[in-house]
């Protein structure tokens, strides 16, 4: 039976009649040229990708081995396996589906398919942030990041519910399910959402297949995770149940904590799709109106965020690698600002998730 299909917004941006995007990429370009790196994965990004892939798997290992028992030794593993599962999603993973990592596509296909062993499909992940993300960042009705559903609004275009004013409350519970969310239903519903809005036939995807690819994905996932620790360990379902939900809430929480404060922020841009749109700005004005960095002085955070703390870099230049955003900030701030465009980023971590808070607050309450 044919589906019927959705209209889906369309949005286009105005070409760059400033010079911004082009002096920007020039200058960009040379800083890799001159210096001779290579804006792909280098050495340190090999070891960050085996160690977190490392603390991922080997808290299984531990547990369906009887090394660390029953008790704190276990709910340690499942912590430390929750925040490898989040560094993984922004260090690891991330880069690969971006074509960040490699040069070789093979390379990037297997780096970016370590998605599937965190229960996730990448196929699907790159449809929905690659394609909808970064290309109509904050455009409501286009950006699913802004779009969780009615129990949250991230959107001042989006309708106020009674609800939403405690929002910036029970918001940090609904960030520890996301990644539960993921590996259970999110990408089946997604699909059938791509499916009828004509999605898939425009990218040239095939349904079936990527059903295929989902379903293969869990069948890998759930007997690793859970099967193994459930035939072996020796512990009680209930506890390794609740070791399970507890590894997904603190990888679900440590991610949110990182992506929201990065474009759910008062002072960004937010527009509504509409079909035919015609944007005022280029695509990378865009992206410095509805995005900002934060805690960039901390090396750890760069580190075990994959740099998305430095989240204007990665929208302007997501193909490469994030071991150089830090290097190349310097250069993007000066040419926005000699360009009068925004470049937000003097906000700590903690400052950022307090102004997200705040903000979360400030759409509970005003329509």
């Amino acid at each position: 039976m044919t589906q019927p299909q959705i209209d889906l917004p369309t949005v286009r941006f105005a070409r760059d009649t400033t010079g911004f995007a082009k002096t920007l990429r020039q200058r960009v370009e040379a800083y890799f040229k001159e210096n001779g790196i290579h804006k792909k994965a280098n050495g340190a990004m090999v070891f960050k990708t085996i160690l977190l892939v490392s603390l991922y798997l080997g808290p299984v290992g531990f547990i369906a081995g009887g090394i660390t028992g029953g008790g704190w030794m276990f709910w340690t593993a499942e912590i430390v396996m929750g925040l490898a599962l989040a560094g993984i999603g922004m260090a690891v993973m991330h880069d690969g589906n971006h074509g960040a990592y490699s040069e070789n596509k093979a390379v990037n296909r297997l780096v970016g398919g370590v998605l599937e062993l965190v229960g996730g499909n990448s196929e699907m992940w790159q449809i929905q942030h690659n394609v909808l993300h970064h290309t109509f960042t904050n455009i409501d009705g286009l950006d699913e990041d802004i779009n969780p559903g009615p129990i949250l609004r991230f959107s001042p275009l989006k309708p106020l519910k009674p609800w939403h004013r405690f929002q910036h409350l029970y918001a940090w519970f609904f960030y520890g399910l996301m990644t539960l969310i993921w590996v259970t239903f999110k990408d089946f519903v997604a699909l059938n959402r791509y499916r009828k809005a004509g999605l898939l036939d425009r990218m040239g995807k095939s349904y079936n297949n990527l059903m295929f690819r989902i379903i293969l994905a869990k069948v890998l996932y759930f007997p690793i995770v859970l099967g193994l620790p459930l035939a072996f360990s020796g512990l009680g379902v209930g506890q390794i149940m609740a070791g399970w939900l507890l590894m997904h809430f603190i990888g679900g929480l440590t991610l949110a904590l990182v992506f929201q404060p990065a474009h759910v922020m008062e002072d960004h841009d937010y527009v509504m799709a509409e079909k035919g749109g015609q944007m005022e700005i280029d695509p990378m004005s865009h992206q410095l109106k509805t995005t900002c960095n934060f805690g960039t002085k901390s090396k750890l955070l760069t580190w075990y965020s994959g740099g998305l703390n430095h989240q204007i870099e990665h929208h302007l230049f997501p193909h490469i690698c994030h071991v150089h955003y830090r290097s190349i900030a310097p250069i993007v701030k000066a040419t926005a600002q000699e360009y009068g465009l925004p470049y937000r980023a003097e906000t700590s971590f903690a400052g950022a998730i307090q102004l997200h808070m705040h903000h979360l607050k400030e759409l509970g309450r005003t329509a």
